[in-house]
């Protein structure tokens, strides 16, 4: 397995996956809006990152990350907005691997940090999680708007 950039190929795996998400997540993405997503993550301008886990030319997994500039530091942050694993792939390390990546890709490039968050419930999530730190005692509210 190795864990790399997105490219333009990938793209039907990536929506493959990406779908198998949203609905894991019991959500909705508008198609434009996946389509704006999947153009942001090419874009040579962009501030998300797109990497994926590929076994032998075979996206089994992504992850989708936001830099952004904090307040209590100069380096950026990076948030782990998205990671999802084809559930036939999973068990095998490759949600590890996806974070393992961002973790040495941050200490590169000088990130003060990388956070994420998961449902309180997301019990097999949270296990691998554990293996990276301890979760803190922040509440999230969410507006839309």
């Amino acid at each position: 397995m190795i864990v790399r950039d997105l490219r333009p190929a990938d793209e039907a795996a990536w929506r493959r996956l990406w779908a198998e998400y949203i609905a894991f997540q019991g959500g909705s993405v508008a198609p434009h809006v996946t389509d704006h997503t999947w153009a942001r993550l090419l874009s040579p301008a962009r501030t998300l990152i797109g990497r994926v886990a590929d076994i032998e030319g075979r996206v089994a997994g992504f992850s989708v990350s936001l830099l952004h500039e904090g307040t209590w530091a100069t380096a950026p942050y990076c948030y782990l907005e998205d990671l999802y694993v084809d559930a036939a792939q999973r068990g095998h390390g490759i949600g590890h691997a996806l974070i393992s990546d961002l973790i040495e890709m941050g200490r590169s490039k000088g990130w003060e940090r990388l956070y994420w968050h998961t449902r309180a419930g997301n019990v097999a999530a949270r296990r691998l999680y554990d293996r990276f730190g301890v979760a803190d005692d922040d509440v999230r509210y969410r507006l839309t708007l």
